[in-house]
C-alpha cells in the first residue's frame, strides 16, 4: 500500500468563503482524498495516487466552475 502524497492544488477563480467551501465540499466528497486546507487561490490535500488522481480531483474541482493550475 503506498503512503498518501501531499499536494497543493493552486486554483484561479476563487473570490469569497462560498468558493473555499464550494471547493471543500467537493474535496471532502472523495475517500481516498483527505483535505488539510482550504484557502482563497489553493488547496492542500493528501491523497493515494493509486486510488485518485491529481487530474481526478483538478476535474471535480474544475467541475466547480474554479481553474486548478499545476
Amino acid at each position: 500500500m503506498n503512503a498518501k502524497q501531499a499536494h497543493t492544488l493552486h486554483i484561479d477563480g476563487m473570490s469569497c468563503d462560498h468558493c473555499v467551501r464550494a471547493v471543500q465540499n467537493v474535496l471532502d466528497q472523495v475517500d481516498a482524498v483527505e483535505v488539510e486546507s482550504v484557502v482563497l487561490g489553493q488547496a492542500t490535500v493528501r491523497f493515494d495516487p493509486e486510488q485518485v488522481a491529481f487530474v481526478e480531483l483538478a476535474a471535480l474541482i474544475e467541475e466547480e466552475g474554479y481553474a486548478v493550475k499545476q
